[in-house]
């Protein structure tokens, strides 16, 4: 299992629709709009690093008023 986070920048206002569309793809786990230097924080479960890469990360930088993106691969689980 390949778990990561994805903190997102969003053009201004559009956070919220940003995270509930996010929140619609396969593999995220949960999308959150937040306050601070990001504006929506994804949270990913995939089974393997190329789907993370190849599939459901590009398909979030193709919602709409998305500027920015930085995955975060978790290295370490509890």
């Amino acid at each position: 299992m390949v778990q990561a986070y994805i903190l997102i920048q969003t053009e201004v206002g559009r956070a919220a629709l940003a995270a509930a569309s996010i929140a619609e793809i396969s593999g995220v786990s949960s999308s959150e709009e937040v306050s601070g230097p990001y504006d929506v924080i994804v949270r990913v479960e995939t089974t393997d690093a190329a789907r993370l890469t190849d599939d459901i990360v590009p398909q979030i930088q193709k919602v709409d008023g998305i500027t920015r993106t930085l995955t975060c691969p978790v290295v370490g689980t509890r």
